[in-house]
């Protein structure tokens, strides 16, 4: 068996053909999986494999946005990623590709880093539990990111699944995975420090601004601001002031990666290519060329596939004052109107929708193609945790705990407000709680999180057409797993 190639697994379908190949640095049938980890470097790399697969996170970033009302799936046609589409359209079920690639790359997360779990004692080395936490964090994100999903979900911890067990295996109550989820995160934010040498890596901060949505998530408003105030309080970020949509829109550059609002990034490189057959295979960043503009030819921008659309609701949301309307929505009609030669500039509306809005902070940027087919090799790192939501996550926190401290929720507010030059709100009470998740559309939209904030709030049937309560606060399993366990699992409620 090739070294690393076991922590490919899945939990359910034993085996994924879409490990890195950048892993697979021996021969075939060097070593086994037994005899892996016999030196310090064996550990790192099993780190690096587990790291691998954030990079899949391009999945939330559009599904968090399509599924809510701030975006349409677009695309080439309605047949194009038909997975996104029922999506968009709240028409989705148990056969959805875009959902099942959701639980199998988090599981695959998840079974890499229980791979390196299982072997913890074989050796010891100096920075071993820094290694550990970091990898606790992983496990921590990826049981995140399909608990939100799914609820209830099967919990595998320090260990690989036989294949007896894997086709037999129950679903965990999501309680139970938010307590491992925390555990985790208890864990990593004790041991890691505020900063790391290495780009990329997991910090104290990203660990407890993680632990503190966790928290927010399942309406732990004290223990959500206890743990977010130490974010703020002890940790090296700030806000960043912008004047303009332009410098706003900057925030989300190459250029600007690591910036001092950002918490926790996921890191893309442009220098090596990939395939549409292998998605979970590439090292670049998919959302920005799937989000571009559809055969455009002119300046500033690069031409891509058009998914992924901004709606006219969202722009509208707006006040036309806030620079991060612009800075956030790209208005194609109107920037190409502002150019020099307009007639000169063209581009294509797609048969999957068109709203005119692009995605103006993950879109494919001329000064920032990967190498090759650079629709699928952006460098651009997805921030996904930046201070702002820090800020807005810790002020719903002191808004609605038991004992309310809407004094401190106002100032964490409109220090996100303040720094995009926008005026005080000093309300209190419910009203400031509705401005909190109001100003969290503004500061967080194209960024993945709308549709799970509408959800855990309880605003998503006011505002997601077709959304329908009891059914679609989670997403379906995918029907394939649950024949693979003998179709001894009920389908989330509502799913036929």
């Amino acid at each position: 068996m090739k070294k690393i190639k076991y922590i490919c697994l899945l939990v359910f379908t034993i085996s994924f053909a879409a490990c890195d190949d950048r892993l697979e640095i021996d021969p075939p049938f060097a070593e086994d999986a037994e005899s892996f980890f016999n030196t310090q470097e064996d550990y790192e790399r099993a780190l690096i494999g587990a790291y691998d697969l954030l990079q899949t996170s391009y999945l939330n970033n559009w599904i968090g946005e399509i599924a809510s009302d701030n975006a349409i799936a677009g695309g080439e046609s309605v047949n194009d990623s038909r997975g996104l589409h029922q999506i968009d359209e709240m028409t989705h079920g148990g056969v959805n590709d875009e959902l099942r690639n959701v639980l199998r790359f988090n599981y695959a997360g998840i079974t890499r880093v229980n791979y390196m779990f299982e072997f913890r004692d074989k050796i010891d080395f100096e920075g071993k539990d820094v290694l550990y936490a970091e990898a606790a964090f992983l496990r921590a994100y990826y049981y995140f990111q399909l608990v939100k999903y799914f609820g209830d979900i099967p919990l595998i911890v320090d260990r690989r699944l036989g294949i007896e067990e894997a086709v037999s295996i129950d679903r965990t109550p999501k309680e139970q995975v938010y307590a491992q989820i925390e555990a985790d995160l208890q864990v990593a934010s004790e041991v890691l420090e505020w900063t790391n040498s290495v780009k990329g890596r997991i910090t104290k901060g990203a660990a407890l601004a993680l632990l503190g949505k966790v928290y927010l998530y399942q309406d732990k408003f004290t223990e959500a601001a206890t743990t977010l105030d130490r974010v703020i309080n002890e940790g090296p970020y700030s806000t960043i002031t912008t004047t303009t949509s332009e410098e706003y829109t900057a925030l989300f550059s190459v250029e600007q990666e690591g910036n001092l609002e950002s918490v926790f990034e996921i890191q893309y490189t442009g220098v090596e290519g990939g395939s549409y057959g292998c998605l979970v295979c590439l090292e670049g960043n998919a959302a920005l060329g799937f989000q571009g503009i559809r055969q455009y030819e002119g300046p500033i921008y690069g031409d891509g596939n058009s998914y992924n659309l901004p709606t006219e609701d969202l722009y509208n949301a707006f006040d036309p004052s806030d620079i991060r309307r612009d800075g956030t929505v790209l208005d194609i009609e109107a920037f190409i109107a502002e150019q020099e030669n307009p007639a000169d500039i063209k581009y294509v509306i797609g048969g999957g929708g068109h709203t005119g809005y692009y995605n103006n902070k993950y879109i494919k940027r001329l000064d920032e193609l990967g190498a090759g087919d650079n629709d699928l090799t952006s460098p651009v790192n997805y921030r996904v945790i930046r201070y702002p939501d820090v800020l807005l996550m810790a002020a719903e926190a002191h808004n609605r705990k038991p004992s309310a401290n809407d004094g401190l929720a106002q100032d964490y507010l409109n220090q996100v407000r303040n720094r995009v030059g926008l005026s005080a709100i000093n309300v209190t009470g419910q009203a400031l709680t509705e401005a909190i998740w109001e100003e969290r559309r503004f500061e967080l939209s194209g960024e993945g999180h709308r549709f799970f904030d509408l959800v855990r709030t309880g605003q998503a049937s006011e505002s997601i057409e077709g959304f329908q309560v009891g059914k679609n606060e989670l997403f379906p399993i995918p029907q394939i797993e649950i024949d693979l366990v003998g179709g001894t699992w009920e389908q989330n409620p509502n799913y036929n």
